[in-house]
């Protein structure tokens, strides 16, 4: 989610201090460097959202090979390829994972693809970003604030899973590095293969291989204050070398794992499952 810097303070405008990234089992909000991403693919349903500038700090977006699209705010809906540019070098992004909310009750807005004129949401994540800086400066942990209603007003709609696929998906969220595979996980709940397949896709709007594909590219994020080299990260998180890592990393994020650690560098992050690393 961001470029390699060893640039001081001041980058371009935006402020080492004013990055940081929240992060829960199911939610994601980002405050940090772009960067020269290439296209991207995230498994979540994504929001971008600039800081604000006198004039308006405008991001674009690019759907696939379609044309280059401006705003302020801009949405992308789970597996949908981008890519994506700002004019200024911090940018917000929130992702809500798809099977944790119900596509059909989410905001109205977040039910399109690219620019989307909603100025009362781009001011509420403007001043949920400033309300966590003032938290983090005070070093607080962020398990007693509420994650949609600081930016979305109110909880967003559960997605209703069955029972059996939704025991799959526990599983795969607490273990992202697990080697289950989609027959270990089928057989788990009693399921044909093909059903299992079928029902998985159906309930979670994902294909089993993507879904696992993105939970193990998400985990990445809480490896990005660790020292640890990117070989021991790629067996961590479940890869089977660098070079597997690197390649799906980069199809997720648009960037490779040097990179994104190299720019996390001095950002604070609050684990929901690990605390707060200034």
């Amino acid at each position: 989610m961001q470029r390699a810097s060893n640039a001081p303070p001041e980058i371009g405008g935006a402020r080492q201090g004013e990055r940081l990234m929240w992060l829960t089992p199911q939610r994601v909000f980002y405050a940090g460097l772009l960067g020269a991403a290439a296209e991207r693919t995230m498994g979540g349903h994504g929001v971008y959202v600039s800081p604000a500038g006198v004039p308006p700090i405008r991001i674009r977006i690019r759907i696939g090979g379609g044309a280059w699209q401006t705003g302020e705010l801009i949405v992308v809906p789970p597996q949908v390829p981008h890519h994506v540019e700002s004019q200024h070098p911090l940018i917000f992004n929130l992702l809500i994972e798809s099977e944790s909310v119900d596509p059909a009750r989410m905001p109205a807005f977040m039910q399109h693809c690219g620019p989307v004129d909603a100025p009362a949401f781009v001011k509420r994540v403007r001043d949920a970003h400033a309300h966590l800086l003032a938290a983090s400066g005070r070093g607080t942990d962020f398990d007693g604030f509420d994650f949609d209603a600081l930016f979305f007003g109110e909880a967003l709609a559960p997605r209703a899973i069955d029972a059996r696929i939704r025991k799959v998906i526990d599983a795969l969220v607490a273990d992202p590095a697990a080697s289950a595979s989609a027959e270990d996980c089928a057989a788990s709940v009693h399921l044909s293969f093909s059903r299992f397949l079928h029902l998985f896709k159906q309930e979670t709007g994902m294909a089993f291989r993507a879904f696992r594909a993105w939970k193990r590219a998400r985990s990445l994020l809480r490896y990005v204050r660790q020292t640890t080299t990117l070989t021991d990260i790629a067996l961590d998180t479940g890869y089977p070398d660098s070079t597997h890592f690197s390649h799906s990393i980069r199809q997720v994020y648009g960037l490779k794992p040097s990179d994104i650690l190299a720019g996390s560098r001095r950002l604070a992050l609050h684990d929901a499952a690990g605390g707060f690393r200034q």
